[in-house]
């Protein structure tokens, strides 16, 4: 393995990695981001992200280290070679002469029960969206509340649908998905539009309705960066691709697969936002300014 291969799989973002495998943060403090440990099961989130350092630190075991040692966790294994190839694999990186791993860990997801599925009407959970800067007349349009169960007890959240019949998931306490996870494609008419929108998360398609971007086109909202090659078949019919991805690395990864695929079909439209972390970040400092100003 190359000192080039290796410093590229160091360079990958722990939660990129971790998205990657299916794991998103609970919550966000600074630079730190928590989650529930991805490896093992508890209810209390006690695995953290140090975004800046980009190191871990799991304090239910009392362990920590970099992408490598976490990538040891999942395998179990201290071989360095085997935990770069897993890096490598989750990450869609080619690395010539390596075979796929043998194993790949199953995502440890909370256990739904009882899930409801009802109007998004006005609570905190659209209060929430409007914090985010999201109006309840688009949320209630393409959202749901959902009260579901986790070991016996009640919680509820925004649900948005995917094309498989799962969520997405999100409150201001919780972000995951109930499964299957898979892509959302929402049709500005019955008929194939000319032109598709590509976004990387809803709260990001749900911004750009709101700043009125989305014009007569279809929208198509990955739900994770690692669902491209699920998104990849449905824009092959469509004559223009606009991408609102996320910038960093993740969204510049998908930006170039897509635009490997379809060539001059695809524009990178992240100008707008340009700045901001995406375009839901933008439409939040935008509201901000915007009432700055009355």
């Amino acid at each position: 393995m190359e000192r080039a291969e290796i410093d590229a799989v160091r360079r990958i973002p722990l939660a990129d990695f971790l998205a990657r495998l299916g794991h998103e943060p609970v919550r966000k403090s600074g630079n730190e981001l928590w989650y529930i440990a991805p490896y093992r099961g508890e209810r209390t989130p006690s695995f953290r992200v140090n975004v800046a350092k980009q190191l871990w630190y799991d304090f239910g075991l009392g362990k920590g280290g970099d992408i490598f040692t976490l990538a040891g966790e999942f395998l179990q294994s201290g071989d360095f070679r085997t935990q770069a190839k897993f890096i490598a694999e989750a990450a869609n990186m080619t690395v010539a002469g390596w075979e796929k791993p043998t194993y790949l860990p199953k995502p440890v997801e909370p256990v739904f029960e009882d899930v409801e599925v009802a109007p998004l009407l006005r609570s905190p959970l659209t209060e929430y969206l409007s914090e985010r800067g999201i109006p309840y007349a688009i949320a209630s349009r393409h959202c749901y509340r959902l009260n579901y169960g986790v070991r016996g007890k009640r919680y509820f959240a925004v649900g948005f649908p995917n094309m498989a019949g799962g969520y997405e998931v999100r409150s201001r306490f919780f972000k995951g998905c109930i499964p299957p996870k898979s892509v959302s494609l929402v049709k500005a008419n019955d008929i194939l539009a000319d032109e598709c929108l590509v976004f990387e998360g809803f709260m990001d398609f749900l911004s750009a309705v709101t700043l009125g971007v989305t014009g007569n086109a279809d929208c198509l909202v990955l739900n994770s960066v690692a669902n491209v090659e699920k998104a990849a078949g449905l824009l092959d019919g469509y004559g223009r691709i606009g991408c609102f991805l996320d910038c960093d690395e993740a969204g510049r990864r998908t930006l170039d697969a897509l635009a490997k695929r379809y060539g001059a079909r695809v524009a990178d439209r992240s100008s707008l936002y340009d700045g901001c972390k995406d375009l839901n970040e933008y439409l939040q400092q935008t509201t901000k300014n915007r009432k700055t100003t009355i």
